[in-house]
């Protein structure tokens, strides 16, 4: 039957257009930081109990490998969906300069006692939350991984 089926228009591919997907973006980086777990109220027994080796009073180390993946916008002339250069000094500031070889207790007053465990889910989500703040409108943070090793992986997916 004729005249029944609207019209669809339809756009031709070329070879300057792509059509609109999500793009993602991730740039690793990595940094030596060490820590501990302890909860500041309980006793140094109850602190053992619960978080083993990983709450000894010299601190504990690790080589950590941190993904911030960005999306947004491809950008039509570069066909870039981040400008790298930008990314890359964020998460120089942001993450080598506040992280690499710090006593992430010590050294980082959110992780100081009685504030964030200085757990990968956290450290994930605090990564996240400063890359984001540095990044503003140039691109969203999506996810954030934090390795502590080759074994123990967090993921923050910001909402």
């Amino acid at each position: 039957m004729l005249g029944c089926r609207p019209t669809v228009p339809t756009v031709e591919p070329s070879d300057h257009y792509l059509p609109p997907m999500p793009t993602y973006l991730t740039r690793r980086v990595a940094f030596a930081a060490a820590h501990r777990y302890r909860v500041a109220g309980w006793s140094e027994e109850r602190n053992v109990a619960t978080f083993g080796l990983c709450a000894r009073p010299n601190f504990h180390g690790h080589s950590y490998v941190c993904d911030v993946t960005v999306t947004g916008e491809v950008d039509p002339v570069t066909g870039f969906v981040a400008d790298l250069g930008v990314l890359d000094e964020v998460l120089h500031r942001e993450v080598r300069e506040r992280l690499d070889h710090a006593n992430i207790n010590l050294d980082l007053p959110e992780f100081a006692d009685g504030k964030l465990m200085p757990t990968g889910e956290n450290l994930a989500r605090f990564i996240a939350e400063r890359v984001q703040a540095g990044l503003g409108a140039a691109a969203r943070v999506t996810r954030v991984v934090v390795a502590e090793d080759s074994t123990l992986s967090a993921t923050y997916e910001p909402g």
